[in-house]
């Protein structure tokens, strides 16, 4: 089988998934949502306490209850955010000529590398998001997360309707694989570089084990030649 290679995309599409640069001098707001970011990530969501986070952002917590109610809602905006400054490159993406399947395969790109190119993110995302709970429930459906689950959803059905689909694949039930693979991947990574967990692998093995699911519910005829 001949090597994986990603999807060519052009770098314009992939730097709207990257973090933007910083402004000389941040707002309150934003000085909170970074010190959060960075507090959460390193020292843990449960670790990190409301005043940690106003003395590393320069404010008082007075502030950070104003703008974020507290520490639940300071993760909510995190993700937020982060869907927000995604966004952009899932919406390039879509909008590209071509194939629903290779829309799909830019779209994973797209993910791929805004999560990579975040470490605080990737550890919110794939680690701390997960331990966090609110009123007995994971706080892990976040508005974009959701809004990403029907992109996935919409482009599944369009692949079922055209026949690419494997018969008898339910496009919902793809689309938890996907997602399962996605996250599996780049948290058994995350994994590996803390606490030595055995996934001696990186970006272009991740690529192409997801791009051999994402190929195992793809009608045979309808798969790239190896």
């Amino acid at each position: 089988m001949a090597p994986y290679h990603p999807p060519a995309m052009a770098e314009s599409t992939l730097t709207q998934a990257r973090p933007p640069e910083e402004p000389a001098e941040l707002s309150s707001h934003d000085r909170i949502l970074r010190a959060a970011r960075q507090l959460f990530a390193r020292e843990g969501y449960e670790s990190t306490t409301t005043a940690a986070i106003a003395r590393a952002a320069g404010t008082s917590e007075s502030q950070l209850i104003k703008h974020f109610r507290g520490k639940e809602g300071l993760l909510d905006a995190i993700f937020e955010d982060a869907w927000t400054r995604m966004g952009e490159g899932i919406r390039v993406a879509l909008e590209r000529p071509g194939k629903t399947l290779a829309k799909l395969r830019l779209l994973s790109e797209v993910l791929f590398a805004g999560l990579e190119s975040d470490a605080d993110l990737r550890t919110l995302m794939l680690l701390e998001g997960r331990r966090m709970r609110r009123h007995g429930q994971i706080v892990v459906l976040s508005r974009g997360y959701l809004q990403l689950v029907q992109v996935l959803d919409n482009l599944l059905e369009a692949l079922r309707q055209s026949g690419e689909l494997r018969p008898g694949v339910d496009p919902q039930a793809a689309r938890s694989v996907l997602i399962g693979a996605f996250e599996g991947l780049l948290r058994d990574r995350l994994l590996a570089e803390r606490v030595g967990y055995p996934a001696a692998y990186g970006p272009r093995e991740t690529r192409a084990a997801f791009a051999a699911v994402l190929s195992g519910l793809v009608s045979r005829d309808d798969r790239p030649p190896s």
